[in-house]
C-alpha cells in the first residue's frame, strides 16, 4: 500500500486557526481535501482571514475558549455529533503576557505557562475519548524552535521590544515533552502525536522593522525568514496517512537556525 497526502474526507480541527501561522495552516489543510473547523473566540476576525480564500468552503468557524476544558469538550462532542468522527486536532493556539527576564511578575508568568502549556495539556485531555472512539487519530501540537534551543540575545540587541520572554521558550519546551508522554502513552489506542517546531516567523507588523529581520535572516541557513505557507506541507504531512508511522517527533523548520 502507498500512503497519500490527500485529506480527503478527515475532519481536522485547528485551535486559533485565523492568526499569521494558523490561517496557512488551515488553507493547506483545505487545500489538501479536509474539512477545516477553526475552533476560536472571534469569528469576525475568522471572518476577514477566509473572506477571499479560494478553499472557505471547506472551513469553518466554532466559538471555542482555551481557556477552559469545558468548552473543549462542548466542541469536540458537538463537531463529533454532526461529523461521527474526527480524524486531527492541532493545538496551535495560545496566549500570553509579560516579557521582562527580570522583573516579570509571577501572575503573568503563570498566565503564560498556562496559555502555552496548559491549554495543549486540555485539548488532547479532551480529544481522547472521541479518538478512542474512532480507533485512532492524530494529534499536531504547535511548540517552538525556543523550545529546543535558548534565544540568542545579540538578536534582538537593538530591538528590545521583540524580545523573546523566559516562560514561552520554558512552556514550548513542556509541549515537547507532553507530545513524547502522550505520544507514549497512546500508542497503543493507534493514536499518533507529534509537533512541529517553527523557527523565526515574524507577523507582518515584526516585519516592519528591517534592522530585527536582517538579524533574524542571518541566524538561518537559507538567508531568509520562513513564510507563513513554509509551514503547510509539514502540518499536511502529519495529518496525512503518509505519517502513520511517526509518533512522538518533533519536526523543526526553522531555515536551519538550530543547526547552527
Amino acid at each position: 500500500m502507498i500512503y497519500s497526502f490527500d485529506l480527503t474526507g478527515k475532519i481536522i480541527l485547528v485551535t486559533g486557526g485565523y492568526g499569521h501561522l494558523g490561517k496557512a495552516i488551515v488553507e493547506s489543510f483545505a487545500y489538501h481535501n479536509a474539512k477545516v473547523y477553526v475552533l476560536a473566540r472571534n469569528k469576525q476576525k475568522f471572518d476577514n482571514a477566509f473572506k477571499d480564500s479560494k478553499v472557505q468552503k471547506k472551513i469553518n468557524f466554532i466559538n471555542c475558549d482555551i481557556e477552559k476544558y469545558d468548552s473543549f469538550e462542548k466542541v469536540f462532542k458537538t463537531i463529533f455529533q454532526t461529523e461521527k468522527r474526527i480524524d486531527v486536532l492541532v493545538n496551535n493556539a495560545y496566549y500570553m503576557r509579560g516579557q521582562s527576564p527580570e522583573s516579570m511578575s509571577d501572575e503573568d508568568f503563570n498566565y503564560g505557562i498556562d496559555g502555552t502549556l496548559n491549554c495543549v495539556y486540555r485539548g488532547i485531555k479532551a480529544i481522547i475519548p472521541y479518538f478512542k472512539k474512532n480507533k485512532g487519530g492524530k494529534i499536531i501540537n504547535l511548540t517552538s524552535m525556543y523550545g529546543i534551543v535558548s534565544p540568542q540575545f545579540e538578536v534582538y540587541s537593538h530591538t528590545p521590544e521583540f524580545l523573546n520572554p523566559p516562560h514561552y521558550g520554558a512552556a514550548k519546551a513542556g509541549v515537547i515533552q507532553l507530545t513524547k508522554y502522550y505520544a507514549s502513552y497512546l500508542g497503543s489506542s493507534n493514536i499518533n502525536v507529534n509537533c512541529i517546531a517553527p523557527g523565526p516567523f515574524p507577523s507582518l507588523k515584526v516585519q516592519e522593522s528591517k534592522v530585527f529581520i536582517e538579524k533574524l535572516e542571518k541566524k538561518t541557513c537559507l538567508n531568509r525568514i520562513g513564510k507563513p505557507e513554509d509551514l503547510g506541507g509539514a502540518f499536511v504531512f502529519l495529518a496525512s496517512e503518509a505519517s502513520n508511522y511517526m509518533t512522538g517527533q518533533t519536526v523543526i523548520v526553522d531555515g536551519g537556525w538550530t543547526i547552527k
